[in-house]
């Protein structure tokens, strides 16, 4: 068995995606019908959902698509972290269709200019209020955010703490550092756990390889050990330069060295583990 543990859907009829370029080829549809077909060819029988928006209407559809489907094993969703009714506030999505489904909560935080937005008196009490609630907590973050990340962390112990998509190394660049130290000093923390998810579309799209990515994953492995990372497809962002065969195809690649149960940890037991599937 293999989780896709971060995936996204939207249509557009029934919300705006504004993050999405006018011209990109992401401005369209992506159901479940697209892509339940390719989940199933590369072998994944179960999928956590992560919002994109940060509007209180889309978790509750998440909710009920998750309820519906039995592809859908967790939604990680977007709740406003500084509201003072937080913990009303995630209690009122649990009692939802689908409530049941509910495994975290995410936002943009990689959008906010403040690089210590988490560190602020309002988030760390919205961030607590998701501890309490047993949920965890995705980070999609750039690398200079990451000292941030590292800081909230330690000082929220009773929060699982997932970075999405390693927090978008420099691939296309081919720096390491500072960003090796800083997934590094995250990693110290036991509250932390990481996706392998969305590094091809920080590739330079042109010439990427799976070499390009290596020491990337490889810096991941050894930070975080198997048994805290998990594999996403990030679909369907990453179509803009990935099949999504060839992102499962990739990720396989690139763990090809580790052994069976270390294998099993990273395509199914941390994601299944972490976000209670």
């Amino acid at each position: 068995m293999t989780v896709d543990a971060h995936h996204h859907l939207w249509d557009l009829s029934v919300r705006d995606q504004d993050w999405i370029p006018e011209h990109s080829p992401l401005r369209r549809d992506f159901t479940l019908a697209d892509l339940e077909p390719e989940a199933r060819a590369a072998g994944v029988d179960r999928t956590v959902l992560v919002q994109t928006v940060t509007v209180p209407e889309e978790t509750p559809e998440l909710l009920a698509l998750a309820a519906e489907h039995d592809l859908i094993a967790g939604v990680v969703g977007w709740t406003d972290l500084t509201r003072t009714d937080v913990a009303d506030e995630l209690a009122r999505l649990r009692e939802l269709p689908g409530g049941a489904f509910l495994k975290g909560i995410r936002h943009q935080v990689q959008g906010e200019p403040d690089p210590g937005w988490l560190l602020r008196k309002d988030v760390r009490r919205g961030l607590a209020a998701v501890a309490a609630a047993g949920l965890v907590y995705d980070l999609v973050v750039l690398p200079h955010q990451l000292p941030a990340c590292t800081e909230a962390a330690a000082a929220l112990p009773r929060l699982t703490f997932v970075l999405d998509h390693l927090g978008k190394p420099p691939i296309a660049s081919g720096e390491h550092e500072p960003w090796a130290s800083a997934l590094r000093a995250l990693a110290a923390l036991p509250n932390t756990v990481a996706k392998l998810s969305g590094l091809v579309t920080e590739a330079d799209p042109a010439a990427r390889t799976v070499a390009d990515l290596r020491p990337y994953t490889d810096t991941a492995l050894e930070a975080f050990g198997p048994g805290r990372l998990m594999s996403g497809s990030d679909w369907p962002v990453c179509t803009l330069t990935a099949t999504y065969a060839e992102v499962h195809a990739t990720a396989a690649e690139l763990t090809a060295g580790l052994g069976e149960t270390e294998r099993q940890a990273l395509f199914e037991g941390t994601a299944t583990a972490v976000y209670r599937l």
